[in-house]
């Protein structure tokens, strides 16, 4: 039998680069900072429950990790307190940011209870202030604050979190609004900061194994959904948070990162770029592959014979997209 074996990169080094990630008690931002921090960084990471985001701390020092991490109590709703965070940054570390990812978002209950319900069946000023408060206006505010730091220097990357419902109808019309708005803050931010060396992009990651996917997944089985199956089989082959944040660490140390910047990148276009595997050495399915797509169309047991590595390119897989709305509007009409 020939076994072919894969080199896997090793992960940067990552010791004096300063870093803010937000929204970082848990989820996709925690797995950012516990990969930057576990590569030398010094980390600050943002939360509205103090304690919380020192167990994130206390998971690095079990760890052993060869940065530093610092927890800030801090509500992104409130700009006071984010204006304080980047005051505190700039004093601490002589003026120096070299990352911001912007993670913080508040509205995911919001959207997971009402998967079922049309827009105009919510509260319009609840939703939108919901969704976009902690999201698209944060983002931006941060981003200013940032840049600040950064274009003096002339060295900085900025991340916004992205997902695939900023270009396609994903759950909520306000949802898909505020995430395609990240994406076009990256990509018009990038045109200003070209000249002055600081990257800004977005990141999407596929699905993601977070604490509160992992507690909707429950919900599905509890309440018998139809979706159990598929959804399920989803989050088994995606994300862990890590993974993500193994993104963020090539890309912080990759010096060709202006080429990208302005750009929309996926996560299992990075892992093929840089070589890596997730935390549990499993390569997550990537989204556009056929495998994925045919679980999307109610076809589990078509993955049986589909190779994980055969996937449609980038622009079909955006046209493919388009195709989905159709399906959850369907399924929508199914509660009325």
């Amino acid at each position: 039998m020939v076994v072919f074996y894969q080199k896997i990169s090793k992960m940067p080094k990552l010791h004096g680069q300063v870093c803010i990630v937000t929204g970082a008690s848990r989820g996709i931002g925690k797995g950012i900072a516990l990969q930057l921090v576990e590569c030398g960084a010094t980390c600050y990471i943002t939360g509205r429950n103090i304690e919380t985001l020192q167990s994130v701390g206390k998971e690095c020092e079990a760890r052993h990790c060869e940065g530093k991490l610092i927890p800030v109590e801090c509500d992104h709703g409130k700009d006071e307190e984010v204006t304080q965070l980047f005051a505190r940054v700039e004093a601490e570390q002589c003026g120096r940011l070299d990352l911001l990812v912007n993670n913080a978002f508040q509205a995911v209950n919001l959207i997971t209870e009402n998967t079922t319900k049309y827009f105009w069946d919510l509260d319009p000023f609840q939703t939108w202030d919901e969704i976009n408060n902690v999201g698209l206006r944060n983002n931006y505010i941060c981003a200013t604050l940032a840049t600040r730091l950064m274009v003096p220097k002339r060295k900085g990357l900025i991340i916004n979190i992205g997902s695939f419902g900023g270009l396609t109808y994903l759950v909520n019309p306000v949802y898909g609004i505020g995430k395609c708005g990240n994406d076009r803050m990256a990509s018009d931010c990038s045109v200003e900061l070209k000249d002055k060396n600081v990257a800004f992009l977005s990141l999407w990651p596929s699905a993601v194994r977070t604490e509160l996917m992992m507690q909707y997944m429950q919900k599905l089985e509890a309440e018998n959904h139809p979706d159990f199956q598929k959804t399920k089989w989803i989050v088994d082959h995606g994300e862990s948070p890590e993974y993500v944040g193994k993104c963020v660490s090539h890309l912080l140390v990759d010096k060709n990162i202006m080429k990208d910047t302005g750009k929309i990148l996926l996560s299992c276009d990075l892992a093929s770029k840089y070589n890596f595997v997730d935390v549990d050495g499993s390569t997550p399915i990537s989204p556009k592959s056929f495998k994925m797509m045919a679980v999307g169309a109610d076809q589990l047991w078509l993955t049986k014979f589909i190779p994980s590595w055969l996937r449609v390119p980038t622009w079909l897989f955006k046209w493919l997209l388009q195709l989905a709305t159709v399906v959850q509007i369907k399924d929508k009409s199914k509660y009325e």
